[in-house]
């Protein structure tokens, strides 16, 4: 009796061992690899099967370098972990391990049948299987179960290898692993839904056939039956090795309306995110081109590495192909996208783009980067909607940051796509190198830091003045050390010199050798005073800032090429020098006065402000007395700043004078809450030729989202010039989502033309069913049917 019972433990624990990927399997990654980074909470320990570069990021999202160029977009690769790998355990039983089994009644017969009845419940290696009656027969092997059948593990419950089987009854065969299941139901991820009348096992489980099926993702409720989409099909099979649905005959319904039908279909699972075949198509309309469609189609090249093949096909005869590779290594990844096109907006002519870049990381902490951006025109760019960008860069970068010390170095090529700025006047070649320390000296306390730069631009004219090249050599030395004095007083002390060696060439307005030395001694006192009452908290901080150097007309010694676009702003009013580059430098005596004022509010809201001026000895000739800065006295700063306990953030700053004329104003806000995403500023700032601006400047940018109804989120977006009287750009999008559908859909309108750029209207549509592949998310919420019961 105890050997029987024993074999019936033994077949019951492969009856529930029956559910697809009954074993919850583990594997190992070797030691130090870096991966790519993914949602799940440890990518450490991710499996092979998981990919190398999920393609879930954004290809339109633009990082822009602070020279105007637009970074490329690489993978990102998680950071190498150091140390041995942890094997944490799984809580599932070892193989060959008893299973649980839980019974109203148990019975033997003569016949050395072992039913079970009377709500079964059978627990296998984090397997559960509940049916009303198990029959076991143990001279054949066989087993008949009788419904309904209930199998789930509920240890996966919520992740997208969550399965669960329903069945009326099941017929197993002698390895319990195959037979056949009546009324069959299957659930992959609680996404995708496959009910047939007849379902057969196979493989040893790991196939799956369903005859005469209906495979939907939609909710579908007893009151109302058909769903939003559906796919019927003679017979559908589900592979959990490859985690592929093989479709035969499907035909796609909407509504319960046929509108296509093929005679094979083969789709992923609800549990792939990578894996060969077509993405999600994209219709899209342009003013140029007309109508045209989108099929990527999309191929694993192993598990680091893939490529992504797009045709473009649209009524203006255009033929496209647009290309994208990614790989990830052991270190770092790289990307390459780009794109080869021949249309009727410029006939005979091919043109195309390519953009590359990667990240390496280097032994010793260094991190080597590469940019390829390469294009045929920027027409090209903002017609086949790839970036707005109007600068490429293509180099090298080197970089190591430690917590007292940095390297940095970057050489490449820029290529400009203004009109207004010529290629032989536009330095092309341009190289950068830094290297920075800081400690605190033993003796004298403080902060001490010392800084090597080296830069050269080359231009490809060989004009003079023109075609000026140049090349810079600079240190510096700082020391700066703070402390408490009487009444609360903060008093600082900070010394600084600066030293640089200049060679210019092809230009007979400076001489080719220059030489020059720039010491500054600073002293600044502050004195916080603060003050609680009922809760809320008040702040109030006067600086003041005395500085010296010796006074120096730069324009004299060499030509300004790094420090054009002067920012006068709370973050720089206390700097001993407000030129963004090494080539200008403030001189001269000079105070820099503020006061600031903060009110933190118990209830969750704060509220700032600060005010500043600077005043000199005598006018700084680097000026060139103009801007806010031009002149013995500066501009009045006034920044002011709100943030809400709602997600309400305000900022805004002024410069103006002593009439109050508004000189520059820069307003900010932006509001973040569920079901509502808005950013927008306004800029304005006056003509200033110093500066190489002919005109005023007056814009208004605004980006918003928000939640239209449940399901469903629209966002607009526009630039709009007030100097011009007229819209830059404007577009509006509306997506809708639900449990078993995505759509999205935009509207775009480009104002600006030029006599290589044309105003365009553009409209985008895309459709994507769920249930096949990883679900994506969006912002808002979705949109779920309730049934009524």
């Amino acid at each position: 009796m105890r050997n029987r019972r024993a074999k019936f433990a033994a077949g019951a624990a492969l009856v529930a061992a029956w559910l697809p990927g009954g074993a919850l399997g583990q594997s190992l990654t070797g030691d130090g690899q870096t991966l790519p980074r993914y949602d799940a909470p440890d990518p450490f320990l991710q499996g092979p099967a998981g990919p190398a570069l999920a393609p879930t990021e954004n290809p339109d999202a633009n990082a822009r370098y602070a020279d105007g160029t637009e970074a490329a977009h690489t993978p990102d690769v998680a950071a190498p972990r150091s140390g041995s790998v942890r094997i944490t355990d799984s809580g599932a039983p070892a193989q060959g391990s008893p299973a649980t089994l839980l019974a109203d009644q148990v019975a033997l017969d003569a016949d050395d049948r072992l039913t079970a009845s009377g709500g079964v419940v059978i627990w296998y290696r984090g397997t559960r299987l509940v049916a009303s009656r198990v029959i076991y027969d143990n001279k054949n092997g066989g087993a008949l179960i009788e419904g309904p059948i209930h199998l789930t593990q509920p240890g996966r419950a919520g992740t997208p290898d969550e399965t669960i089987v329903i069945a009326d009854s099941a017929q197993l065969e002698p390895n319990l692993q195959d037979g056949i299941l009546r009324g069959a139901r299957l659930v992959l991820a609680r996404e995708l839904q496959l009910a047939s009348r007849q379902a057969r096992r196979s493989e040893q489980g790991q196939v799956t056939q369903l005859d005469n099926v209906v495979a939907s993702s939609c909710q579908i409720c007893a009151e109302d039956p058909i769903p939003l989409w559906e796919i019927r099909a003679r017979s559908i099979t589900h592979d959990t090795r490859t985690r592929q649905l093989y479709f035969d005959r499907p035909q796609l319904r909407a509504f319960g309306v046929p509108i296509a039908a093929l005679p094979w279909l083969t789709a992923p699972d609800p549990t792939v995110d990578r894996m060969n075949g077509f993405l999600q198509p994209q219709f899209r309309t342009t003013s140029s081109l007309g109508f045209g469609i989108k099929l990527p189609y999309f191929v694993t090249l192993g598990d680091h590495a893939d490529v992504t093949l797009t045709p473009y096909v649209s009524a203006s005869r255009t033929r496209t192909l647009e290309l994208r590779y990614r790989q990830a290594f052991r270190n770092g990844a790289m990307e390459w996208n780009g794109a080869v096109t021949r249309d009727d907006i410029e006939e005979g002519e091919t043109r195309g783009y390519l953009f590359g870049a990667g990240r390496f990381e280097l032994p010793r902490g260094y991190m080597l980067g590469f940019q390829l951006q390469m294009a045929s025109n920027r027409a090209y760019l903002l017609d086949y909607d790839i970036t707005d960008a109007d600068r490429l860069w293509s180099g090298v970068t080197l970089d190591r940051v430690r917590r007292d010390r940095m390297v940095t170095a970057r050489i490449g090529n820029y290529e400009s796509l203004r009109d207004d700025e010529p290629e032989e006047v536009t330095p092309s070649i341009v190289a950068d190198a830094l290297w920075r320390r800081r400690w605190t000296p033993d003796r004298i306390g403080g902060i001490a830091s010392l800084e090597w730069s080296l830069h050269a631009h080359r231009r490809s004219s060989n004009e003079d003045i023109m075609g000026r090249d140049m090349a810079r050599g600079s240190v510096m030395l700082d020391w700066r050390r703070s402390e408490i004095l009487a009444g609360g007083l903060l008093g600082t002390v900070q010394t600084q010199v600066n030293g640089d060696i200049y060679r210019i060439n092809q230009d007979s307005e400076y001489e080719d050798w220059v030489f020059r030395a720039d010491p500054a001694f600073a002293v600044e006192l502050r004195w916080p005073l603060a003050r609680h009452s009922g809760g809320v908290t008040h702040i109030v901080e006067p600086v003041a800032q005395l500085i010296w150097s010796p006074e120096r007309d730069y324009a004299d010694d060499v030509p300004n090429e790094d420090s054009y676009l002067i920012e006068f702003d709370e973050g720089n009013l206390f700097s001993a020098s407000r030129f963004s580059g090494w080539d200008a430098r403030e001189s001269g005596l000079r105070a820099n006065l503020g006061i600031g004022w903060t009110r933190l509010d118990p209830a969750g809201w704060s509220i700032g402000l600060t005010a500043g001026r600077v005043l000199r000895s005598h006018p700084d000739p680097a000026f060139e007395g103009s801007g806010p800065l031009g002149g013995k006295h500066s501009d009045w700063l006034l920044a002011a700043h709100y943030s809400g306990a709602n997600g309400l953030v305000i900022a805004n700053r002024a410069l103006f004078d002593d009439s109050f004329s508004i000189s520059r104003n820069e307003l900010r806000l932006g509001w973040y809450k569920p079901g509502l995403q808005v950013s927008a500023g306004y800029l304005w700032l006056d003509s200033d030729a110093r500066e190489e601006r002919r005109e005023d400047v007056s814009e208004l940018t605004t980006t918003a989202g928000w939640q239209v109804a449940r399901g469903w989120w629209a966002t607009a977006e526009t630039r709009y010039d007030f100097t011009a009287d007229e819209a830059q750009k404007a577009e509006l999008g509306l997506a809708y989502r639900n449990e078993c559908i995505t759509v999205e859909m935009s509207v775009e309108r480009r104002f600006n033309s030029s006599d290589e750029v044309n105003a365009e209207t553009s409209f985008d549509l895309g459709i994507r069913l769920g249930g096949f592949g990883q679900k994506q998310t969006g912002s808002g919420t979705v949109a779920r049917r309730a049934c009524l019961r």
